[in-house]
């Protein structure tokens, strides 16, 4: 599956006493129900009941756990040493909710992970029912399934069954994205925090295969990347669109006409890069485009290019990046956006 052809497929877990009783309830019973279900991997890997090809590439995750901390200077920790096998397609389901003439969705803000665009569900009926809410109340609506998320280090996070229904280097790709998540994240910030995971994911993807001696591999990979870039490329176009003709102050019948013209267009753009790149993704049109689905879209890539310049400039070392990009989480958002924007232009 690609990455973003629905929506980024990881996320954070969001539990708080301050949340709502059913929210809450739902939240916490979820995460205890997937940390119940932790097998050590060695354990799985060793047992003579478990498939080859989970043994396999479970002993691949082990491998590459131990990467992430010895070339990556990721944490070097509980997370994701064990496994849990779900038995279902998703851990939660993700609700983004957006106004039907805003490009700006709706926030919900947590103690531990501030203010994010979602609110996650580990029941999809659940998530459905707020989704179906949300849409009664006027706003354009996605549900999106999450096959992989982080608890920040609060919890010793599990390999998910979930995880599995990727290719070998997506898995690995997106271990490095969540352990990035336990060096740096700042509240109220998600282009930051996932920009940054993103682009420690693809430094780390890199180092793994051409370690591994597969040069090949990581030319696909950037394939793949090069196809996800230009499909926000297009997002980042449209909402700039979507966002001047919300502002005209014409009439509302006018802007969903000029609405529905703009989304039509981002839909046939993307069809034509499928048929350039040679992908066949029908999952993609499950769900429609609308202002929801292209709020959190353009989240996790908005930042990469500064986060590649200033490991360039840290001479791709991990300790110093790591620690230049905790000096810019520490400035003031304007600030730390006008720098990264400097950064992205290729300033300093």
């Amino acid at each position: 599956m690609l990455l973003s052809l629905c929506l980024r497929v990881t996320g954070l877990l969001l539990l708080s006493a301050s949340l709502s009783g059913c929210y809450y309830l739902q939240a916490a019973g979820g995460q205890l129900s997937v940390m119940n279900k932790r097998v050590p991997i060695d354990e799985v890997i060793e047992d003579t009941a478990t498939p080859a090809e989970l043994a396999r590439r479970l002993a691949l995750i082990r491998d590459a756990r131990e990467f992430a901390s010895a070339a990556l200077a990721l944490p070097d920790n509980k997370s994701y040493r064990s496994f849990s096998d779900l038995e279902r397609d998703y851990v939660v389901w993700n609700v983004v909710a957006a106004p039907e003439f805003s490009v700006e969705s709706q926030t919900w803000c947590f103690p531990v992970a501030g203010c994010v665009g979602y609110r996650g569900y580990f029941n999809k009926a659940a998530a459905e029912r707020k989704a179906r809410k949300l849409a009664r109340q006027g706003n354009d609506v996605f549900v999106a399934g999450v096959a992989a998320y982080s608890t920040l280090g609060r919890f010793s996070d599990p390999v998910l069954s979930t995880m599995l229904r990727w290719e070998d280097d997506r898995i690995v790709a997106v271990l490095f994205h969540e352990l990035a998540h336990q060096v740096l994240y700042i509240k109220n910030d998600t282009p930051f925090n996932e920009s940054f995971a993103s682009a420690v994911e693809e430094f780390g993807i890199e180092q793994w295969l051409r370690q591994r001696g597969k040069s090949d591999q990581f030319a696909a990979w950037q394939r793949r990347r090069t196809l996800q870039q230009s499909m926000t490329g297009l997002v980042l176009a449209a909402r700039e669109e979507l966002s001047v003709v919300y502002a005209s102050g014409v009439n509302e019948d006018a802007m969903r006409e000029r609405k529905l013209r703009i989304l039509d267009k981002l839909g046939a753009d993307f069809d034509a890069l499928f048929d350039e790149y040679g992908v066949v993704a029908p999952e993609w049109r499950s769900q429609p485009l609308n202002n929801a689905r292209l709020a959190v879209w353009s989240a996790y890539e908005s930042h990469v290019p500064a986060f590649r310049r200033l490991f360039e400039s840290c001479e791709r070392q991990f300790e110093c990046f790591y620690a230049a990009a905790r000096e810019l989480s520490e400035l003031d958002e304007a600030e730390r956006t006008s720098r990264l924007e400097a950064l992205a232009g290729g300033g300093v």
